[in-house]
């Protein structure tokens, strides 16, 4: 039977994997990718807690939803700002992105 904790393990995964890519990648896509990552791993506690523990409200669900709308303005915000950087500097590459 599949309990909480193996949910719990599993945005943990995410979450780590979201916080190495993040450090590690140098292109402004994966990066971006990987924060995602991150959304994700946290999206799945709050769901994972609200289904085993808080059987009543559905404030996990409300902030699930919350944080996936928040990550897709956060994308398309990036993804935006990230194009006018492409158009100036012509490379993906972070480290050639050092003055903002």
């Amino acid at each position: 039977m599949i309990g909480m904790y193996h949910y719990l393990f599993i945005g943990l995964i995410l979450f780590l994997i979201g916080i190495l890519g993040s450090m590690l990648a140098k292109n402004v896509i994966k990066v971006l990718i990987a924060i995602e990552f991150m959304l994700t791993g946290i999206n799945i506690n709050f769901v994972t807690f609200a289904k085993f523990v808080d059987g009543i409200n559905y404030n996990g669900y409300v902030l699930t939803l919350f944080y996936t709308g928040l990550g897709a303005v956060e994308l398309a915000v990036a993804l935006y700002i990230f194009y006018l950087m492409y158009k100036k500097k012509e490379s993906d590459n972070i480290e050639r992105y050092s003055e903002l």
